[in-house]
């Protein structure tokens, strides 16, 4: 990762945008499923439960209940006191933008039901803290990775390769060209199928590093979910530690 982002620097970032880090690390697979699985351990805010007291909208109280609990919210801006409400009497589409009070919604274009002329809606909602693992609104993100796998296929296919690759790096070597398929988007597939569709095979090698994308909801900003996941396993860890020392 880039210097002064801490714990990752042992890491090559691959890329990064406002909810999404891809990079490429010798972690293990087996520690890689851990830290992925962890990310629905972490404790997030978000809409428990809510108080319907006018509902003129084509859809019923527990529709609405569903689809406004699933509206991720901005969770470092908030506490498990504060009080979301809505209140519309509009014609058109009702939006997740349209909540008054409490931590903002991560997207403001989250539809929720649609009004009539003269129609209202209007409820309190009361948040909670939870987890993914009991329930998806509490997830702050998900964590996939694949292998890093490099190609080597014939000489004669560098022209419609680069085509195709541009940003990936092409080696020469002999009457062979080798591509390392270490970027965001995974081309292995692509490359091995303009060689075969020619009548010749690709060698495919697969790497023990590993190339991690993880994506954020909103709620947390990526690194965080990554490195929160980390600190709640390693606690987990401990803890069985202790008790195994009891055993």
């Amino acid at each position: 990762m880039e210097d002064g982002e801490g714990d990752l620097n042992i890491m090559k970032q691959i890329k990064k945008t406002d909810n999404q880090i891809v990079f490429s690390s010798d972690i293990s697979i087996t520690l890689a499923n851990s830290i992925r699985r962890y990310f629905n351990n972490i404790p997030i805010l978000a809409i428990d439960e809510l108080e319907i007291s006018k509902n003129e909208s084509p859809l019923y109280d527990e529709t609405i209940a569903h689809r406004v609990g699933l509206v991720p919210l901005k969770a470092g801006k908030g506490k498990v006191s504060d009080k979301i409400e809505l209140n519309v009497k509009r014609q058109g589409v009702v939006y997740s933008g349209d909540f008054t009070g409490g931590p903002e919604p991560v997207s403001g274009k989250v539809p929720l039901t649609t009004l009539d002329k003269g129609q209202e809606i209007k409820f309190k909602a009361t948040l909670t803290k939870g987890k993914g693992i009991d329930h998806s609104k509490f997830s702050p993100g998900i964590m996939f990775y694949r292998n890093l796998v490099s190609l080597t296929v014939d000489k004669e296919f560098y022209d419609e390769i680069r085509r195709v690759c541009p940003d990936h790096e092409i080696k020469e070597k002999g009457q062979k060209i080798v591509i390392k398929d270490d970027m965001a988007k995974e081309i292995a597939d692509v490359c091995e199928g303009i060689a075969n569709k020619a009548g010749k095979k690709a060698e495919i090698e697969e790497s023990e590093e590993l190339v991690v994308t993880i994506e954020s909801f909103g709620q947390m900003k990526t690194k965080d979910i990554f490195l929160e996941a980390i600190n709640v396993l390693r606690s987990d860890l401990k803890d069985i530690s202790k008790s195994a020392k009891k055993i």
